[in-house]
């Protein structure tokens, strides 16, 4: 875990820069007003989801997880969109998300209402749901190692200003307001990133070497460094130099902590930068192959097919027809 009272400098960098790759893409949200009993289904999604409960309260079921109660002012964060149910309890007939009729308030924002109009209505359950690709572009293996399901709870100690924004919240969800749609969404933003930067300053579970690189100031200082500056010439001699150490034992120490070689790190990270580039930026392989410092469009096309798969010029044109459709 981070201790911030012994941060250091490069160590608060690094997490500041790791976070600065962190987007919350095409995210999406769903206010949804529902009387008790009510069971949704969630199928898995390519992508993250998140929930807040803005009134009464709902069961959150997860495979190979125990059922947890969320009540009002809760929020949960699943990073890679996992199945699960949200439940008025734990006996009652669930139907799909996706069978609710929505209605559109604004531009990425609806409403499903599902609730019993002859009941009063402070028996509702009302829920903040929300879609969106949760885009960690330089630290991009940190999603496979996130856990789960990512609740507030365990974080309100550690980050209080979260508790002003729950219940900003839930002002907002109680009370209809012009624009309360924007600002929701909004403030869910927040909260999903004060969730992930919760996880990464408590050190991602202690299962990425990324995260225990970043506690030690010397290789903290080499990846800023990198993230900061991915298309310079980063050669071994370079990086040993930020470290203050000799190319052997900069190279030992760094595939010791990482878990790969640093000219395989600095590839998969150009690689990972270039691909966003490509697909949300719409800039030409020739320019990205340039910004990220290859001297031939060649060389960065093979190097792109090795770590992603697929040729950058293929990645652009499936970017293109996607946001045509």
């Amino acid at each position: 875990m981070f201790d911030r009272k012994s941060e250091t400098p490069e160590i608060r960098d690094a997490v500041s820069e790791l976070l600065l790759g962190m987007r919350l893409r095409g995210a999406r949200y769903w206010r949804l007003r529902l009387s008790p009993p009510f069971g949704i289904n969630f199928h898995a999604h390519d992508g993250a989801r998140f929930h807040f409960i803005g009134q009464g309260e709902a069961l959150l079921i997860l495979p190979q997880m125990a059922p947890r109660l969320m009540k009002a002012g809760d929020a949960v964060l699943i990073p890679r969109g996992h199945p699960h149910q949200l439940l008025s309890g734990s006996r009652v007939t669930s139907r799909d998300f996706d069978s609710f009729t929505p209605e559109t308030l604004c531009p990425a924002f609806c409403e499903i209402k599902a609730c019993d109009s002859q009941a009063c209505r402070t028996g509702d359950t009302t829920i903040l749901t929300g879609a969106m690709e949760l885009d960690l572009v330089t630290m991009h293996p940190l999603v496979g190692l996130m856990p789960q399901a990512m609740t507030v709870g365990a974080l309100l100690d550690r980050q209080p200003e979260m508790h002003a924004i729950l219940s900003a919240m839930e002002t907002e969800m109680a009370q209809d307001r012009p624009g309360s749609a924007g600002v929701l969404a909004r403030l869910a933003d927040v909260i999903s990133a004060l969730i992930v930067r919760g996880w990464v300053e408590c050190g991602c579970d202690s299962a990425s070497g990324v995260i225990t690189a970043l506690r030690d100031p010397r290789l903290a200082r080499v990846l800023v460094a990198l993230h900061k500056d991915p298309g310079r010439d980063w050669d071994i001699p370079a990086m040993a130099g930020l470290m203050g150490a000799s190319r052997s034992v900069f190279s030992d120490r760094f595939s010791e902590i990482v878990g790969v070689s640093p000219s395989r790190y600095v590839t998969e990270l150009r690689m990972r930068i270039a691909a966003q580039w490509l697909e949300q930026e719409g800039s030409s392989v020739a320019d990205v192959a340039f910004r990220l410092g290859y001297g031939s469009q060649a060389a960065f096309t093979r190097a792109f097919r090795r770590v992603i798969g697929v040729s950058p010029g293929r990645q652009r044109r499936r970017s293109l027809v996607q946001a045509a459709g």
